[in-house]
């Protein structure tokens, strides 16, 4: 069993039933993914969209692409015929982009809302406060090729466990007070990377988007 093999095994046997592994495959080698598919994982995520395209054209089709990374609204129609979940979504106008773009793919484009709560400016995302206005936007707008499934959050870079901990534990509540407007559909919190999932699944993360650990 190679390396990646046995990190996958690994972390599978850590998270339980407790979350999906989406493996953060960015600036990883085609065979790496390669080596990472043939251990039975199908859902990957990248960063960019360029990238998201040229990976899936070498990798097998049963691949579930995910975008976790920023997403420009001028580049909504390269991923809209092909992604499996947007999960930074973060602002009305990229919204009514995606529609149009998955209506001409005759598709329905599941995305989750990107909330920021990490003390990094650099970090896109919707602030708490003004999620309950983009969610009202969405629900008395006319959006019926996109699908809200829930929440994505990037917790702050630092050591500090405490602080990390409660900024996921400010997006579960937020996810906690949306999910009975939307519906049992709207079940999916995207929360926790290499450094900080074990935290992220003590918070209730259903999705842990892990890279450094699997390729390691």
């Amino acid at each position: 069993m190679n390396r990646i093999a046995q990190n996958l095994e690994r972390l599978r046997s850590e998270i339980g039933e407790k979350a999906q592994l989406l493996v953060v495959s960015k600036y990883r080698e085609i065979s790496e993914i390669q080596m990472a598919y043939d251990a039975g994982q199908r859902h990957f995520a990248e960063n960019r969209v360029q990238a998201l395209l040229e990976r899936a054209e070498q990798l097998p089709p049963d691949i579930h692409w995910h975008l976790i990374g920023h997403l420009q609204t001028n580049k909504a129609k390269y991923i809209a015929p092909i992604v499996h979940l947007v999960h930074s979504v973060d602002s009305l106008r990229l919204l009514e982009t995606l529609q149009k773009e998955a209506e001409k793919c005759n598709r329905i484009v599941s995305f989750l809302a990107q909330i920021h709560v990490a003390q990094e400016n650099s970090k896109f995302g919707l602030t708490p406060e003004a999620f309950p206005d983009f969610l009202q936007a969405y629900r008395e707008g006319s959006f019926p090729n996109l699908a809200l499934k829930g929440l994505m959050a990037m917790a702050s870079l630092t050591e500090n466990e405490t602080q990390i901990r409660g900024e996921f534990a400010r997006v579960r509540l937020l996810f906690n007070q949306t999910q009975p407007q939307i519906g049992p559909s709207f079940d999916t919190l995207s929360m926790g990377m290499s450094s900080d999932y074990a935290i992220a699944l003590e918070e209730g993360s259903t999705v842990v988007r892990i890279g450094s650990s699997v390729f390691a």
